[in-house]
């Protein structure tokens, strides 16, 4: 397969070395050349500047990783072109445009893969099958506490001038760190509302969203919380799942998995598989990427589970600007 890659910063140089890790040798890049991340590595490759330019290529998937303000810009000509999707998450900065990309990716009969890599997470899938097994009893609530210093992200680059730090590329925390509104999705079920607090931090000298508090409801009763910073350091990302017969607490940093359940006075850990490394989320979402094409498997994150996050997004913008409960149809 023929694969455009839409943007070579950090993640798109991650997508790219696993897709050619995989065996996949075939690529085009579409650039604004404005990145700082070396591009020596794919000086062998095709580079072009207009997307126009690139779609005359023709290739079969478009891997778009440019920054989340611009996703639709790329998105909705490449799947009029007839290519297939990859989009890093969130799918975009706001609804606009939204409802006219899922009729051309109806009409084209586009293949989507939504960039929520922790649904490729061996501790993750682990929970959810926990749950689909009622391990914990009927479930009460989640939490969810995740803070990342932003500083520290990309040390080649200044963090103030990153897309996560501006707004009109759609930075900010709670876009950057939407994982949690879909991996909470898939685990617990759909979001019937939400509420929200959210704040900047002046130390951190950028004019975006750097602190959130989110209060959820999900259509099956299950009530939580999630809190997200671009300020705590050391590094916080942490899930406390409470049902009527035990609970189960997950330490992504730590790499640990424990279930307590009132029946075991001993919990039980699962450790992560031997080996584990962060990218290996990223590598199982590219092979998921290479046989949802060319074996027309069905999505392990569609556009629509996108479409419902960006939602979800826009009723926590909608509800710490408004003082209200913004509400979902579910």
């Amino acid at each position: 397969m023929k694969y455009l890659i839409a943007g070579f910063g950090s993640i798109g140089r991650r997508h790219f070395r696993n897709l050619r890790s995989l065996g996949e040798t075939d690529f085009v890049f579409y650039r604004s050349k404005m990145g700082t991340v070396d591009d020596r590595e794919i000086a062998a490759y095709p580079v072009e500047t207009k997307l126009d330019f690139a779609l005359d290529h023709n290739p079969d998937v478009v891997i778009i990783s440019n920054p989340t303000a611009l996703h639709l810009d790329i998105a909705f000509p490449s799947a009029k072109h007839g290519c297939h999707l990859f989009i890093e998450k969130p799918i975009s900065h706001s609804m606009d445009g939204i409802k006219q990309l899922q009729e051309v990716v109806l009409e084209n009969e586009i293949k989507v893969l939504v960039g929520f890599q922790f649904r490729f997470h061996p501790q993750l899938n682990h929970i959810k099958e926990l749950l689909a097994k009622n391990a914990i009893g009927d479930l009460i609530s989640v939490y969810v506490d995740w803070g990342e210093f932003l500083p520290g992200w990309h040390p080649w680059e200044d963090y103030r001038d990153s897309y996560s730090a501006r707004r009109e590329l759609g930075g900010g925390v709670v876009l950057t760190l939407c994982h949690p509104i879909d991996y909470l999705r898939w685990l617990i079920g759909d979001i019937e509302s939400v509420w929200a607090y959210t704040s900047k931090v002046k130390a951190l000298e950028i004019d975006v969203v750097a602190v959130a508090e989110i209060g959820v409801k999900f259509v099956n009763g299950v009530t939580g919380s999630i809190h997200l910073d671009y300020i705590q350091n050391p590094n916080t990302h942490f899930i406390k799942i409470i049902g009527s017969n035990g609970m189960i607490q997950w330490d992504y940093h730590i790499g640990s998995l424990v279930v307590y359940t009132m029946s075991n006075q001993n919990p039980e850990t699962y450790p992560l598989p031997a080996g584990f490394e962060r990218n290996d989320m990223f590598r199982e979402q590219a092979e998921h990427l290479i046989d949802l094409i060319r074996n027309d498997r069905i999505s392990r994150c569609s556009l629509d589970d996108g479409v419902k996050v960006q939602e979800i997004i826009q009723g926590i913008e909608d509800s710490a600007k408004k003082g209200t409960l913004s509400r979902f149809s579910g």
